[in-house]
């Protein structure tokens, strides 16, 4: 007995000693398990700007037979333009040529632009290739100045507390090279501001909602497209995406709930006195692998 009462607080102390452990490697689990199932801290991701791709349709609201597409696509022999090979090289050398000088310029003058080169090219980035052909895009075009001033508004108070708490440190100081800043004096200056809309599905004759397939990269080539026709007419642009701005431009704009804000485009002439970090691109060799 006098044994057993002596070897009782070792016993004790063990006892304590596993549990310890025990309650450490669960906890060791638990911080991993949160860690792994938390998300990545991506202030640039808003919920506008998250692929619409992964939308799931409500059982009672998706229809699987139909989605308002027609059966049978009539196909048609396709005529396509071949160059020669000397043509061919020189057209590709010219094309590089016209947008190597493209660049994003934030000195926008408010000289008029012709209404009828943003319709062309506003068709242009309609040509681009979508999901099952579902063209999930919608291009407004905002030239009334009341709307643009608002837009503005709206932009610099939401990049105000991106510049000062959301974005971090890091982001900023890299920015700070580029001289920009939450003053978005080209959203009046410009004559035009194209707001680009991706539809994350569709309304069917019937109400139903439907699919839109990849709209997140339909809609991001479309606008890869509408910055070389761009480009082409000789305008100029500084490619936007309004963090957490959505919500309300949709709002002001009375864009409906399927359609969620992904680039702005301030669209002119730059000002004479426009200036452009003096930047340089990749070689060839770093962008291209050849297998």
């Amino acid at each position: 007995m006098a044994l057993f009462s002596s070897l009782t607080p070792v016993f004790i102390a063990i006892i304590c000693v596993l549990i310890g452990v025990i309650l450490k490697k669960s906890n060791e689990e638990k911080e991993k398990h949160e860690t792994k199932s938390k998300p990545l801290s991506r202030p640039w991701v808003d919920e506008d700007l998250k692929d619409g791709t992964e939308h799931h349709l409500e059982e009672e609201e998706a229809d699987e037979e139909w989605q308002g597409l027609d059966e049978n696509v009539a196909h048609v022999p396709f005529f396509a333009e071949r160059y020669s090979e000397e043509e061919m090289i020189q057209r590709s050398q010219n094309f590089y040529e016209l947008l190597n000088k493209r660049r994003s310029v934030r000195f926008l003058s408010d000289e008029p632009v012709p209404r009828e080169v943003i319709d062309n090219v506003i068709r242009t980035a309609g040509t681009s290739p979508s999901g099952a052909h579902t063209e999930p895009w919608t291009f407004v075009v905002v030239q009334d100045p009341y709307l643009k001033h608002k837009i503005r508004e709206i932009v610099e108070e939401e990049e105000e507390i991106n510049y000062k708490k959301r974005m971090g440190d890091r982001w900023v100081n890299d920015l700070k090279r580029l001289r920009t800043n939450w003053i978005k004096e080209y959203l009046d200056t410009a004559p035009y501001l194209i707001l680009i809309f991706k539809q994350v599905y569709g309304q069917l004759p019937n109400n139903k909602k439907k699919t839109h397939y990849y709209n997140e990269i339909s809609v991001s080539i479309a606008c890869g497209i509408l910055l070389a026709a761009l480009q082409n007419a000789g305008l100029y642009t500084v490619t936007s995406t309004p963090l957490n701005c959505g919500p309300q431009l949709r709002s002001l704009l009375q864009r409906p709930a399927n359609e969620k804000l992904l680039l702005l485009l301030p669209v002119g002439y730059p000002k004479k006195d426009a200036t452009v970090p003096l930047l340089t691109r990749k070689p060839l060799e770093d962008i291209m692998v050849v297998m």
